[in-house]
């Protein structure tokens, strides 16, 4: 492969073609440690130009090409196999801000643009980019693309998919295709944008996009409430629905476990309720008339929901910090969970109206087969998106009880499935699910995915392995 290390330099300099071990580790690693693959060589390409160039060196070599953001996902699709016979390529260098144009609401943002910069450049033009993740201080705009990343705000404005109006993507062969479009409305033939959109770079590799942009609003309202069942949460969610309209922008449920294992690992972040519930509600509106009215009708609403039953307690709060340290207990529960040990991730989604029937019996059908298994459950019950986590039970190792991830893993897909809901909602697919989505998709919607790989990807060069 001397001779096609050599035309990458040729490309993109010596410098940004990487092949000591030192080197590419940081890039052949997944994030939290568990898995590390092998590449030739690690690309760093800075334009477009550049990138096409390299993937036409990789067709013509026949050199698998694994795209890589800021390297965050959870299912191992931006890090090679142990083969060594793929390059990562890397995006970071992409990172320029093309235009904004605060009339039209858009911003154009180069694929290796971190999400939070981009929040940032919204921001001092006195707009709102609302994707907002855990991973926000690192993760890229194509890696959220590629994804088709969902975070916290998806139940007001949508997941990454719909934040995107146009796309400028390299695909298989090399070839530029400039769709950075800023249109709302473009009827004209397929909709090849989508095609890209959460395909995890095997399709071709999205280089820029096109995002929405949105007034800021005027006030942002939080709110931790305390519930005695997810039953009561659906409630609740239904009356805010009812009552917020489309300024309601959150609505996680947080299960009690959740708070307890932040507080003991993050014993600095404090507890809100003297009391223990069983469930919590963190809630988030956005006001475009002023702080009063937004404070106004929050305390309406939950006043209302207090008269009725559906909660036991509520905190608004009175002041940034206040809800910037509600929001802590939501953001640092995976970090607490990880902090405990190991534990059995599930990123499932579910028509909201079946989330308390499916909780029940999936907890009964769980404590039938691994009593005492802990279930660290929270996530985004606006959107119907749920982080199913299960930790062992006290004074079991994490090696003993990680044997039964397979059967945990086939008992809650298995139940998920028979709630029509997906195995996958926000974090994709990569090669850590590829299996379990063969088991639960038609093999119609198999074959037709198939063959849109192989016409868009006739040599399998595109992040080879992954979903497919």
């Amino acid at each position: 492969m001397g001779d096609f290390l050599q035309q990458c330099r040729a490309v993109i300099g010596s410098q940004y073609v990487l092949i000591d071990e030192a080197d590419r580790k940081p890039y052949e690693t997944e994030w939290r440690q568990r898995y590390r693959g092998q590449c030739l060589a690690v690309l760093r390409p800075a334009s477009t130009t550049e990138l096409a160039g390299l993937v036409k060196l990789c067709r013509q070599f026949k050199v698998g090409i694994v795209p890589q953001g800021g390297n965050t996902g959870l299912v191992i699709g931006s890090v090679p196999d142990s083969s060594g016979n793929a390059v990562v390529l890397s995006l970071r260098r992409l990172n320029k801000i093309r235009a904004i144009d605060a009339t039209n609401n858009t911003i154009t943002v180069e694929a290796g643009c971190i999400l939070s910069h981009v929040q940032e450049a919204a921001e001092a033009n006195l707009r709102l980019f609302p994707l907002s993740l855990a991973s926000e201080g690192t993760c890229t705009i194509g890696g959220n693309l590629s994804s088709n990343a969902g975070g916290t705000a998806v139940l007001r404005y949508g997941n990454t998919r719909e934040l995107c109006l146009g796309l400028e993507v390299v695909n298989a062969d090399g070839e530029i295709w400039d769709g950075l479009k800023s249109l709302r409305k473009d009827n004209t033939g397929y909709d090849l944008r989508d095609l890209f959109i959460g395909a995890e770079g095997s399709l071709g590799i999205i280089t820029a996009a096109v995002m929405k942009l949105y007034p800021k609003p005027k006030a942002i309202q939080t709110a931790l409430v305390a519930l005695p069942s997810p039953s009561a949460a659906l409630d609740l969610l239904n009356l805010s629905r009812e009552k917020f309209g489309s300024a309601l922008t959150g609505f996680e449920l947080i299960s009690a476990i959740c708070l307890e294992l932040v507080h003991k690992h993050f014993p600095d972040i404090p507890l809100p309720f003297s009391n223990s519930y069983s469930y919590y509600v963190l809630l988030e509106i956005s006001d475009h008339e002023s702080e009063e009215h937004a404070k106004q009708l929050t305390e309406n609403v939950l006043g209302q929901a207090l008269e009725n039953g559906l909660i036991s307690d509520a905190i608004i709060a009175d002041s940034m910090n206040q809800a910037n340290n509600l929001w802590k207990l939501r953001e640092n529960i995976s970090t607490a969970q990880a902090a405990e040990g190991k534990n059995i991730k599930h990123d499932i989604s579910l028509p909201s109206s079946c989330i308390p029937d499916f909780m029940a019996t999936t907890a009964q059908l769980l404590e039938s087969h691994f009593s005492g298994c802990r279930l660290v459950c929270f996530g985004h019950m606006g959107d119907g998106n749920l982080h199913y986590n299960i930790s062992p039970p006290v004074g079991i190792s994490d090696q003993k009880f990680m044997f039964n991830q397979e059967a945990i893993n086939r008992l809650v897909h298995d139940q998920v499935h028979a709630y029509q809901g997906s195995i996958s909602a926000e974090h994709g697919i990569g090669s850590l699910k590829r299996e379990e989505m063969l088991r639960y998709k038609l093999a119609v919607e198999i074959q037709m995915m198939r063959a849109i790989k192989s016409a868009l990807d006739p040599d399998n060069i595109m992040n080879p392995g992954k979903i497919l």
